[in-house]
């Protein structure tokens, strides 16, 4: 795999440098800045990218804006983007385009350097993976009548699986349950949000991403 890294933290930066070579993935351009990172995109096309939603001169969302732009120059591209924060925003408008290969995590998991490497991996193969804390606090932020509120505590913990990009044998796995059982919940969960259910892991993701942001 060939990575492109966007991250302004000197230290950060070559530390992800460093990771990503010792697992034999080849990072072949890593800038502090968005002109620069989308410069290295367009010339050296790479498989992934990894970015900081917060990038200079102003360091609010150029780090986004440029894994947008990337997206839109390079159809598809996986884009794997670091926030030191949840902004419910930010993982709105990553996932706007719906094409799945998108990711979304806090700075605080790249030290857990197993699950850094698992998202990187299903966002390179097209998937789609949110952060679990950024998953929880979507859904803390909804309204009162929102219909998130209707879902059972095992729904919401398969709806949370769900966004990292979890497949139905892994949530089944991962809860003790059998898969029928994962079906079922997630039928379910689909009828409460008044969402068409679908056999696609990314799309069925974005689905109830866009109805957490709605």
């Amino acid at each position: 795999m060939r990575v492109v890294i966007a991250e302004d933290d000197v230290l950060l930066r070559e530390g992800l440098v460093l990771l990503l070579n010792n697992e034999g993935i080849e990072v072949v351009a890593a800038s502090d800045n968005a002109d620069d990172f989308l410069a290295a995109v367009e010339e050296l096309r790479p498989d992934a990218a990894v970015v900081d939603v917060r990038l200079p001169p102003s360091f609010s969302d150029e780090g986004l804006r440029a894994a947008v732009t990337a997206r839109r120059r390079l159809p598809g591209m996986p884009v794997l983007v670091l926030s030191a924060y949840v902004e419910d925003s930010y993982a709105a408008e990553l996932l706007a385009d719906g094409a799945g290969g998108v990711g979304y995590l806090l700075k605080e998991r790249v030290g857990k350097v197993a699950k850094f490497l698992d998202a990187l991996h299903r966002v390179a193969d097209g998937g789609t993976v949110m952060d679990p804390e950024v998953i929880s606090q979507l859904m803390v932020r909804r309204r009162a009548d929102d219909p998130m509120r209707t879902l059972t505590p095992r729904e919401r913990e398969v709806l949370e699986l769900m966004a990292e990009g979890h497949g139905n044998r892994s949530i089944a796995e991962l809860l003790v349950v059998s898969e029928t059982a994962v079906s079922k919940h997630i039928r379910n969960i689909f009828v409460k949000l008044g969402l068409p259910p679908t056999d696609n892991g990314h799309r069925r993701v974005l689905a109830v991403l866009a109805h957490l942001r709605s």
